[in-house]
């Protein structure tokens, strides 16, 4: 079964730029990237302000087009979502790469999605399955999930479900509930040798920064 997620990209407010809306809106309108996304993702949630998601997709895209990357995810997820914009899949792609190719974890992980899901470009389980790795290599637990389910179904990759339960065991250590959900269902399909095996890949892969994990 693949388990195919898409979501939002929350930056966490740092110290220079607090929770206070006035604050992140001063800065915001100084031309800090950063910022905008941030006053972006108060207005997305509500948050010290109105919900307002035009307002939110407009300094998203401000903070975008300055090449954050954090900004180009939360833009594609509106698109994606038709929040506070025409729903566009491709228009989404289109963001959601540019985060990506700068290394931006929640964009390979959602540009992943987007070619296994078929959505504003090709069906492409090959694609799919190399930016799940390399969001999976950063330690997103949602990238690791659907990274296992290509492994277990074959899809884009060789088919090997010792693989698969490995990248399922490094997601469900972070809580990833549909990686818990499919461990239960292959651990009865393998045996201890074979689940040894897997669970040792796991450690090796996770100790080794994700680099061994073949």
């Amino acid at each position: 079964m693949k388990i195919i997620l898409l979501v939002t990209a929350f930056l966490s407010f740092q110290t220079a730029f607090s929770s206070d809306f006035g604050e992140a809106l001063k800065h915001a309108n100084n031309g800090n990237a950063i910022a905008q996304s941030n006053l972006g993702v108060m207005y997305e949630n509500g948050l010290g302000v109105p919900e307002d998601h035009v307002e939110a997709v407009s300094w998203y895209r401000k903070s975008a087009e300055k090449g954050d990357v954090l900004g180009q995810s939360n833009l594609a997820f509106m698109y994606a979502n038709g929040l506070g914009v025409p729903k566009d899949a491709a228009e989404a792609v289109g963001w959601y790469r540019s985060a990506a190719e700068q290394g931006g974890v929640d964009g390979q992980f959602s540009l992943g999605v987007m070619y296994a899901k078929g959505e504003g470009v090709s069906e492409n389980d090959f694609e799919a399955v190399r930016w799940y790795r390399k969001a999976a290599e950063q330690g997103d637990a949602g990238a690791q999930s659907n990274l296992g389910s290509m492994y277990a179904m074959g899809d884009g990759v060789a088919k090997n479900m010792l693989k698969a339960y490995a990248w399922w065991s490094l997601a469900k250590s972070q809580g990833d509930r549909s990686a818990m959900q499919n461990m239960a269902v292959l651990k009865d399909r393998l045996t201890a040798k074979e689940i040894a095996i897997a669970k040792a890949l796991a450690t090796r892969c996770y100790k080794s920064g994700y680099v061994h994990c073949d």
